[in-house]
């Protein structure tokens, strides 16, 4: 059964928003009371967020389509829909986020580092909120906004100061055994790890994490052996340790052709010129190991390595490569940049940005893009005349009419608001604002006004009478 898992494809859906409520305030001895409707809640976010408890993507696995909670309708009486849940993902230190195309969305590094992989929706207003000196008893209200939808993929990269390398079975699981409290399945035949396994090494005052990297083999950076599947878990990695066979039992190999291979494949691999390296010849408590490391070592001395000769089994020769390794680790640390505070990047809109485009397609279709009109037009309810007015009217405002004249848009064009595959189209008409006419002053009610004195109601109620009167007078049914 699969226990560790470094790469999943994840998909997210964030909360989508609550709509807005359209009531008016009804109570005895006053049947309008003016509007009341309630906004609706947010939707909730979907949140990545490093945590140092959690070691492998494995959940995600099994589970990889993950979706927040809906924000809730407001309701009359002014009462707010509830926000919906923002659902929090942990994820383990070192992992990354891209797109499906490849592209770094966020690299978590740090205990408690977060990413919204997923927004959530905005609320819609209720006709309480959209009621203005104009507009003083909106009879609609602002639907909510769906929430953000996407596929992410995550990759875990192993957050270790060391990074043991070689051929399986060079001994790299039984030297992480004994240099650490890790306890990695040990055996004698290849491919025995199968996931990287860390350990903590304290040497001195110094401590520092060490990674056991499955073994690798030519050709693991194109997909052989289990190799490309786990270098990018040496990447962040302070120093590099060559664990070289000196015991083995396969006549085709011998540690420097072993080490070649190896520094072969990380260099096609790419990324990791820079990092120090060190060269432990293992297995030297066998006779003929020990015999291979002397054989060897001028070799590996002209290259310009520093060299330790150990034995796993025996310990010997570890103090003096774990208190090695702390020293490099420790240069390594003070020589990376101090962490400044988090700057925030404000960069003002230009002056001619109107926030939207208009662009004539080659069917002669116009396409309205931008983040306001295509927002509102998700949140208008094409059932209510009155909510599409007040759409025509925003959209008016914010200078899409002119936009189309100067693009060159006809009475009775196309013109779509959106992305193609989730679109507004309709058949366009030179002035929107023409469009309230029939409405009358849009969102204003005659009922909301001050009631008139009794004289005047008495005064318009016979000259009523008298038309009628006039008019059935004056018809003549044989014209």
């Amino acid at each position: 059964m699969t226990t560790f898992v470094d790469r999943v494809e994840l998909h997210v859906a964030a909360g989508n928003g609550g709509h807005g409520c359209a009531s008016v305030h009804r109570e005895k001895f006053k049947p309008l009371g003016g509007p009341d409707g309630g906004n609706g809640g947010r939707g909730g976010d979907v949140i990545l967020v490093v945590d140092q408890s959690v070691t492998t993507l494995l959940d995600y696995h099994h589970s990889p389509h993950r979706k927040a909670t809906n924000g809730q309708p407001g309701e009359g009486g002014n009462r707010s829909g509830k926000d919906g849940q923002d659902l929090v993902l942990p994820v383990p230190d070192g992992t990354v986020v891209l797109d499906r195309h490849g592209e770094v969305l966020a690299d978590l590094v740090g205990h408690g580092t977060t990413f919204v992989a997923g927004q959530g929706g905005r609320g819609g207003l209720g006709n309480a909120a959209l009621s203005s000196a104009r507009r003083k008893a909106p009879g609609f209200a602002l639907l909510g906004v769906p929430g953000e939808a996407r596929d992410v993929v995550l990759e875990l990269k192993t957050v270790a100061d060391v990074a043991l390398v070689g051929y399986p079975s060079a001994g790299k699981s039984s030297l992480i055994s004994v240099l650490s409290a890790a306890k990695p399945k040990i055996a004698d035949y290849p491919f025995t790890t199968l996931v990287p396994n860390l350990g903590v090494v304290t040497a001195g005052s110094t401590v520092y994490t060490m990674a056991d990297v499955p073994g690798l083999i030519p050709g693991a950076s194109q997909g052989k052996g289990l190799g490309l599947e786990f270098l990018r878990h040496v990447e962040r990695c302070s120093v590099l340790v060559h664990v070289l066979d000196t015991a083995t039992l396969e006549s085709e190999r011998d540690p420097l052709s072993d080490l070649d291979a190896i520094e072969a494949e990380l260099k096609q691999y790419g990324g990791l010129e820079d990092r120090p390296r060190i060269v432990v010849l293992n297995k030297v408590d066998i006779p003929d190991g020990q015999d291979l490391a002397e054989l060897i070592r001028p070799d590996l001395q002209a290259r310009g390595y520093r060299i330790f000769e150990v034995s796993a089994v025996a310990r010997t020769g570890l103090k003096e490569l774990s208190f090695a390794l702390a020293g490099i680790v420790a240069e390594a640390r003070a020589a990376k940049p101090v962490q400044e505070a988090t700057r925030i990047v404000i960069r003002p809109k230009a002056v001619d940005d109107a926030g939207f485009t208009v662009r004539q397609e080659a069917d002669g279709l116009f396409r309205v893009r931008g983040e306001k009109p295509e927002r509102w037009v998700r949140q208008t309810d094409f059932n209510n005349d009155e909510a599409v007015g007040y759409l025509a009217d925003r959209l008016n405002r914010l200078g899409v009419e002119d936009q189309l004249m100067k693009a060159g848009a006809r009475a009775g064009d196309g013109v779509a608001i959106g992305p193609e595959d989730n679109a507004v189209v309709f058949d366009w008409e030179p002035s929107m604002n023409a469009g309230a006419e029939m409405l009358g002053r849009r969102g204003e009610d005659h009922r909301m006004e001050a009631p008139r004195p009794a004289a005047q109601r008495r005064r318009d109620r016979d000259a009523e009478r008298d038309d009628a009167q006039q008019a059935y007078d004056e018809f003549d049914p044989f014209k």
